[in-house]
């Protein structure tokens, strides 16, 4: 798995994730999201467009992601999920409780 950043100049954080997000790697995303989470307000969109596979702990880092940056004011976008990733989140019941965009020119551009 990959992980990259990108900042943008209105504070608004890009985490690209491409490859298999599972228990061997989610601890990489754990982190690369636990440091941009430390934002005083963060805004974070996490470009799922190359994840091959997620399991349950890629899953738990979406959620624990959202309720930390919910609780400091922020929030995290999930963008360009596939279609057996969107079906997964559907599945899990996630879908209603998670921002779920179809890219991420979308997820940033919703204010």
């Amino acid at each position: 798995m990959h992980v990259s950043v990108i900042g943008n100049p209105d504070d608004t954080v890009v985490v690209t994730v491409r490859g298999n997000l599972d228990l061997d790697s989610a601890p990489v995303l754990r982190t690369t999201l636990g440091q941009v989470l430390d934002r005083p307000v963060p805004r974070i969109v996490v470009d799922l467009s190359g994840v091959e596979f997620c399991d349950s702990t890629g899953l738990s880092s979406f959620v624990v992601a959202h309720n930390r940056a919910r609780a400091a004011g922020g929030w995290v976008r999930l963008a360009s999920p596939s279609g057996w990733l969107r079906e997964l989140l559907d599945t899990v019941g996630l879908s209603p409780a998670l921002a779920i965009y179809p890219s991420v020119v979308d997820a940033l551009a919703t204010r």
